[in-house]
């Protein structure tokens, strides 16, 4: 498993220098006068691509986008509760949001080496063009996080070929979002099926269209608010819906034990970063999937976990008697050493220890193999069919203004798979079938997006885009306040979000090189 950026992804490293200013100093690895002129060799140059979505120190999706760059009401972290990035309180000088700004800009740059530098006369079959494909969508991709974090960001869509190049300002929001529908629809003519592919660590045509879903919906909603765009988050939804080539787990804790025991499924999961390894040995594109937000346990052999993540009551609380989901995503028990027999086991929480629980969703008793203490490789799922559905249902209520019965529908299957049943079987237990209007659905997909994709990195996102961040957080700093107790701390990241913290700063290392970057509003 993760073969595709395990050996190849070692050899193109060597073909990319790391520089401080990925947009102004030259590579060294290339000149106009040298192509990729093998298969072999695009194929290495795009494993590098890939492989800027695992920053080694944790910045990606090895950590850092689903934990502290995450920050929601869904969880808190234990006993931090004043001065780090992780209850709010940080500045452009972090070197946490200075070095995610390099690494997707890494990415940017390797992506426009690739597409501008590949002999076209190699790509001379369908599945040495998807390759092409792929690098126009992850520049793409790559384009959509930064601009999801960081606002408005420079625009480059060419290598650097001189030190001399003069440096860009800011491109406007509607410029980046331009060219980001743009690379990713050009990239889904030319990117395989998933079926062909045989894997969803690589992206696919589904992979494509779910993704530009969730690109539509963006741009219907903060800061652009072009609702126009729900229609096309709705087509693109609807796409890999009728492709027929992808359908809910009936089983939902499978999804996550799947990612643990190395599992592909990619009926479920439609795109997938892979990792691979623990950090022993000579690869280093390991992530920390269950140990950042897992289960606290200190036995390296059921699988370590400082528990560094606790849940908030406010998820808790969301789901509904039934939903088997609660006792997953939220575990119920933490691991404990005997300290006179050395024994470790589970500790089952009372029903007033709602703080103290930690994220269950990726719960590293299930990895095999040899374990290492702060790696492992679970894989993480960037986009899956429960968000899919879930975002034709939103989108389909704001074009109709009120739900359809394909509304309604998409809706009840995630719930209907959350209950324990088929998810293609009406369920009068638990489907929703008579709300109030465009309002009341819209609220009731909220509600199923905190529950269903909870620590998958969307809640804060979905929060911005749905312009509530500011005032969700607030809400939720006053009521953990209020009922933590010896936790009141929890509610100490909601406290201190104003509404500067819909994106980040600009680091303080590209203001300095880079004379046309301005900072972001009050940062």
């Amino acid at each position: 498993m993760k073969k595709h950026i395990s050996a190849l992804a070692l050899a193109a490293g060597l073909l990319f220098s790391s520089c401080d200013d990925f947009l102004e100093k030259e590579p060294d690895f290339l000149s106009p006068d040298n192509y990729y002129n093998t298969s072999e060799q695009v194929e290495a140059a795009l494993d590098g691509v890939y492989n800027r979505l695992i920053d080694p120190n944790g910045r990606m999706y090895s950590k850092a986008l689903y934990s502290y760059f995450a920050i929601s009401d869904e969880a808190f972290y234990k006993n931090i509760s004043i001065n780090n990035i992780r209850v709010m309180q940080f500045d452009a000088g972090n070197l946490d949001i200075g070095r995610f700004w390099e690494v997707l800009y890494e990415g940017v740059s390797r992506a426009n080496y690739l597409l501008a530098y590949t002999d076209e006369s190699v790509l001379d079959t369908p599945e040495k063009k998807a390759m092409k494909g792929e690098a126009l969508f992850l520049r793409g991709y790559y384009y959509f996080l930064l601009t999801s974090y960081f606002g408005e960001v420079p625009l480059k869509l060419t290598p650097t070929v001189s030190p001399n190049e003069k440096p860009k300002g800011k491109a406007s929001l509607a410029e980046i979002y331009a060219r980001i529908e743009k690379d990713m629809r050009d990239a889904e003519e030319l990117v395989l099926d998933i079926d062909q592919l045989g894997t969803n660590e690589r992206v696919s045509k589904t992979a494509v269209q779910a993704v530009l879903a969730r690109v539509y919906l963006k741009m219907a909603g903060y800061p652009l608010n072009d609702q126009s765009r729900y229609g096309d988050a709705l087509t693109y939804a609807d796409k890999v819906v009728k492709s027929a080539r992808h359908s809910l787990n009936r089983d939902y804790k499978q999804i996550f034990i799947n990612h643990s025991q190395d599992i592909n499924d990619p009926r479920e999961c439609i795109w997938e970063v892979g990792m691979y390894g623990n950090k022993i040995g000579s690869e280093d594109l390991a992530g920390s999937v269950g140990v950042e937000n897992g289960i606290l346990c200190r036995d390296i052999n059921i699988g370590y976990s400082g528990g560094a993540m606790q849940v908030t009551k406010r998820l808790y609380d969301a789901f509904e008697e039934g939903d088997l989901r609660r006792d997953w995503n939220i575990a119920p028990y933490c691991y404990e050493t005997d300290a006179n027999t050395g024994v470790t086991s589970p500790k089952y929480f009372t029903e007033k220890q709602i703080y103290n629980r930690n994220p269950g969703k990726w719960r590293r008793e299930y990895e095999t193999g040899d374990k290492a203490q702060y790696y492992n490789s679970t894989n993480f799922p960037v986009v899956r069919y429960s968000d899919v559905l879930l975002m034709k249902a939103e989108a389909a209520n704001a074009v109709n203004h009120g739900p359809n019965d394909e509304a309604y529908e998409a809706l009840n299957q995630v719930r209907r798979r959350a209950w324990g049943l088929d998810p293609m079987v009406p369920a009068p237990e638990c489907d929703l079938d008579a709300l109030g209007g465009e309002q009341e659905f819209l609220e009731a997909v909220q509600r199923e997006r905190f529950r269903e994709l909870c620590f998958e990195g969307q809640r804060k996102l979905d929060l911005i885009r749905w312009g509530i961040y500011v005032s969700t957080m607030n809400d939720y700093g006053r009521e953990a306040a209020a009922d933590g107790g010896s936790f009141a701390y929890a509610g100490n990241s909601g406290k201190n979000i104003t509404a500067r913290n819909v994106v980040f700063p600009i680091p303080n290392n590209e203001l300095t090189i880079n004379k046309l970057m301005t900072q972001n509003p009050g940062w």
